[in-house]
């Protein structure tokens, strides 16, 4: 609810995010969901008039928007942030420009940051996260950084899953007596009243579906490992035996429609929000249908 406080602590494990953080390091591209959505993303940015000289891109590698704010930005000083050096790492062979590039010598810096260093980098115009915040245990704590990091005027720009995201798993592990395959997604309205609570004025808030499909249950069960892993406390320790692996190709035969293939649905949320000269103490947040947002981008694209 608008207004009320938050747990500050998620169920989540982060010895094992960074563990899944590791294993997504040695991917040879981003992950295919986060680049998906970072295409969407960058489409939602003509509806923004302001050319940032900064922009602040966490968890750029495995976000996969970087090129992307880069060509939308020619003129901005792009910094990426990266929870560890190994992501570090695979972000500056990402963004590396050819020494005989003109980019090389005529665009703003490019320049990588590992998180527990960025605590004084500050007068942001943007600030940027593609599909991490789901995985993040203290969101609120992370927004307020976010805040601090933005000049004012500046704004924030996230996506996320949300709480319906591979609810078709979910109530198979359900019904099998299994303990969750994820942990639990954050409503976008929390969302919301979290970057209230963090100084942010004017969220808006909206959510889209995305129904994936495969032709077999292997491939679905590859590609979700290539999206990240079980982070909760709550899950069965150990490892699973290829009997129990088996078995789940076994019962995700039930996902399988008309057509002979396996379908999940992904609820991805997506958040922007202003800092504003005077903190914010209003408390009414805006949700924005998929339609309307759309209609906006296209009027935004008209010449004036």
């Amino acid at each position: 609810m608008a207004g009320g406080s938050f747990t500050t602590q998620r169920l989540i494990d982060e010895v094992a995010v960074a563990k899944v953080q590791q294993r997504l390091a040695r991917l040879s591209a981003p992950p295919w969901l986060h680049a998906e959505v970072a295409g969407r993303m960058v489409g939602r940015l003509a509806l923004f008039r302001m050319s940032p000289n900064r922009v602040i891109d966490w968890g750029a590698f495995l976000g996969a928007g970087a090129p992307s704010l880069m060509a939308t930005y020619p003129d901005a000083e792009l910094i990426a942030i990266e929870p560890s050096e190994q992501l570090a790492m695979r972000s500056r062979q990402a963004l590396r420009t050819p020494w005989w590039s003109r980019r090389r010598w005529k665009s703003p810096s490019v320049d990588v940051v590992i998180d527990s260093q960025s605590a004084r980098l500050n007068d942001a115009q943007l600030v940027w996260a593609n599909m991490m915040l789901h995985g993040v245990k203290d969101p609120p704590a992370l927004m307020h950084r976010w805040h601090r990091m933005l000049s004012v005027g500046g704004f924030v720009m996230f996506s996320c899953l949300g709480p319906d995201s591979i609810r078709e798993l979910t109530a198979l592990y359900s019904r099998l007596g299994w303990p969750a395959p994820t942990i639990d997604f954050v409503d976008m309205h929390d969302l919301g009243d979290m970057l209230m609570q963090a100084g942010f004025a004017d969220p808006v808030m909206d959510q889209e579906s995305l129904t994936v499909q495969w032709s077999s249950a292997h491939a679905l069960c590859k590609d979700l490992r290539v999206l990240g892993g079980n982070v909760s406390p709550m899950r069965v320790p150990g490892l699973r035996t290829p009997r129990w692996m088996e078995r789940l190709h076994r019962e995700l035969e039930s996902l399988r429609d008309t057509s002979g293939r396996f379908s999940l649905t992904f609820e991805i949320v997506y958040g922007h929000a202003f800092k504003a000269a005077a903190p914010n103490k209003t408390e009414v947040q805006t949700q924005v249908s998929l339609e309307e947002m759309k209609r906006l981008m296209r009027e935004a694209r008209r010449p004036a």
